[in-house]
């Protein structure tokens, strides 16, 4: 992953340090960085430097911030101003939670918070700690906010335990730092991404609807657009912040989600994904006026609503099209026969249950195309979308249309 070559020549690096086990390996990332051209600069917080040494970093390059720096002692201005990018690692739960709230009560806070550089964290904490919704909730926020996030990984942790939360290793993290400079895996794919539910009007009160926050579309909304596609969200009613960098379209009813998918294909599609929970159902026609409590039963007629997906799925020229499927039992065999009645290219299927996929933060996907399936166990929903782009741009390298990103 990445080698020694010069591909980050003259590059300001500044690296961030928490008092995470990880950190032991931040000599290594600064190496690497050195190795590739990099100045690289590091702030410690006052318990990284119980597991690395200052002399430690600076004998592989670095050089170390510290508060009484620059003409007025303002070493995070002066670091905030010269940095390319500000990467922190390991970053800890404690670390990520201020660091998502606005604090600036350290150096390295405060340089997060005063530079306009980009900004990339690797996580690193006990696997409990990192699947606790309230650190997805900062996770989501940051990245929602423009920050990038590298892992974690998952495997064997110090405290004795097995699951995600082991730092992202070295060279994955200088990979990464490597690639926002150069050219990313979906430069140049015009993507359209629905997600969010739709609702269908019974009443000026009452709808039809899915349950559905949004949160994995928008995930993957935002991984898309990070790895450089040019994305447009087309997305039913949710509370979810538009990603950075995605151009987002609001719509209401599936005819509505329909016309808006049509028009903005008008803007060109390479790529099509679609996570909306549209309603497969609508009233015939909706009262004008609240329906009252009345008889002990009430009969609804239900119509049709428009299939998006079996629509894009006669494009031409055809997109490269994913398609998404909840189900609640035999989800392979259900993924399948969406698959091949829609005529997709690939079909993301995962099971509706406690703590996983409707409104969780977490989820667990079964891949399934022409060629069979494959299984990915149960992580955030930003580490999967993450993933799942990556994956895209995989396939749209060897895409049957002959596409090339």
């Amino acid at each position: 992953m990445g080698n020694s070559s010069a591909s980050l020549p003259g590059r300001h690096i500044v690296l961030g340090i928490t008092g995470g086990i990880a950190a032991y390996k931040t000599p290594d990332i600064v190496r690497r960085l050195r190795e590739r051209g990099a100045d690289v600069r590091v702030a410690l917080t006052h318990r990284a430097r119980q597991f690395v040494t200052e002399t430690t970093l600076k004998a592989v390059g670095a050089t170390l911030i510290e508060e009484q720096d620059g003409p007025q002692g303002m070493a995070h201005i002066d670091a905030a101003r010269w940095a390319d990018m500000v990467v922190v690692a390991p970053a800890t739960a404690h670390f990520i939670s201020r660091l998502a709230s606005g604090a600036a009560d350290d150096i390295l806070t405060t340089l997060c918070l005063a530079t306009e550089a980009p900004l990339l964290v690797a996580p690193a904490m006990n696997r409990i700690m990192w699947e606790k919704p309230v650190t997805q909730t900062n996770c989501r926020r940051l990245v929602e906010h423009g920050t990038m996030l590298i892992g974690p990984d998952s495997g064997p942790q110090a405290c004795g335990e097995t699951g995600f939360g082991r730092m992202a290793e070295p060279a994955s993290i200088v990979h990464a730092i490597e690639t926002f400079w150069g050219p990313r895996s979906l430069d140049g794919v015009r993507a359209l991404v629905t997600a969010g539910p739709t609702h269908e009007p019974l009443d000026p009160v009452r709808i039809l609807t899915n349950r559905s926050s949004g949160k994995m579309g928008y995930a993957i909304a935002a991984a898309l657009a990070r790895d450089g596609a040019e994305v447009t969200l087309v997305t039913g009613p949710t509370t979810q912040p538009t990603p950075v960098g995605v151009r987002r379209v609001d719509v209401t009813t599936a005819a509505d989600m329909l016309a808006a998918v049509q028009e903005h294909r008008q803007d060109g599609c390479d790529l099509f994904v679609g996570t909306a929970a549209v309603a497969d159902y609508r009233p015939e026609q909706a009262s004008p006026g609240k329906i009252k409590k009345g008889p002990a039963s009430l009969t609804l007629v239900l119509v049709r609503n428009p299939d998006i997906l079996s629509e894009v799925a006669r494009w031409q020229p055809r997109p490269y099209i994913v398609g998404f499927a909840l189900e609640t039992e035999r989800l392979e065999e259900h993924a399948r026969q969406k698959l091949q009645e829609k005529n997709l290219d690939l079909v993301v299927g995962n099971l509706a249950g406690p703590g996983t996929g409707i409104d969780s933060d977490t989820n667990a996907l079964t891949l399934v195309d022409s060629n069979g399936s494959v299984s990915w166990p149960s992580d955030t929903k930003i580490a999967l979308a993450q993933r799942l782009a990556a994956e895209i741009a995989r396939r749209l390298n060897r895409d049957p249309h002959g596409r090339q990103n």
